[in-house]
């Protein structure tokens, strides 16, 4: 039986759930829930998931949240090849490092970038203080060269010589300001060839179909209307700003 997966694809561990179904062919059904209509505070949605956040998982009478999770349920339930999720407890410990990190860091910092540098200013209309997106750069500066130099080394990926987990979420976070038009890959040779690294290991076509939307944001906001998100916009300019 298919999982459902309940997605929106501007969301960056959305995309790694997404790619993660796709590339190990789990049968699964997508069901789109547009966090900039508000869709995730409808009834139906809540029944699913209580925190009211995507990615979110049912499976017959069985919901998870939290991306990690899911991934691992997935990794597991579908029994999908071992460098997803090795069997080697160093090679685990390593992507379960990564995951226990990177929500306070690469995600943070990369989505703090995203709102600031594009949201906030072209469909909030509010200006962003030049100090402001200074500072955050410099954030998720720090938190690159931590990829770089903690969890990359000198691996061809993170938890070793194949691709695991951690890099599918690892990938989904630095393509974010992308996405806001900072080029988080130029002087940093090394993050750059692990993308490339990583884009060949997913398959060029599913990484570019996944990161479609996202990657259009520059455009999208230009016609996005930002009424919808008059009644989140105090909460999102007390978190960012």
């Amino acid at each position: 039986m298919a999982v459902e997966l309940y997605l929106d694809l501007l969301s960056q561990p959305c995309r790694s759930v997404l790619i993660f179904a796709k590339k190990n062919n789990i049968p699964h059904e997508v069901r789109n829930i547009s966090l900039m209509d508000g869709e995730q505070y409808g009834d139906h949605f809540g029944k699913i998931s209580l925190i009211r956040k995507v990615p979110a998982l049912r499976d017959g009478d069985f919901s998870l949240t939290e991306s990690p999770a899911i991934l691992l349920y997935l990794a597991q339930k579908f029994q999908t090849p071992e460098h997803w999720y090795p069997a080697d407890l160093q090679q685990r410990a390593r992507i379960n490092e990564y995951l226990s990190w990177q929500h306070c860091a690469i995600r943070l910092h990369g989505s703090k970038v995203f709102w600031l540098k594009l949201m906030i200013p072209e469909v909030l209309h509010v200006e962003v203080p030049k100090e402001k997106m200074e500072a955050a750069v410099e954030e998720l500066s720090s938190s690159l060269k931590l990829l770089e130099e903690k969890f990359l080394q000198d691996r061809p990926f993170i938890a070793g010589g194949h691709i695991s987990l951690a890099d599918l979420v690892a990938i989904v976070e630095v393509m974010q300001p992308v996405a806001a038009g900072l080029d988080v890959f130029g002087g940093r040779p090394k993050l750059n060839a692990w993308r490339d690294r990583v884009q060949a290991a997913i398959g060029k076509e599913l990484f570019d179909e996944v990161h479609q939307n996202i990657l259009g944001s520059q455009e999208t906001v230009k016609v996005m209307d930002g009424s919808k998100l008059e009644f989140s916009k105090a909460k999102i300019l007390k978190f960012f700003m």
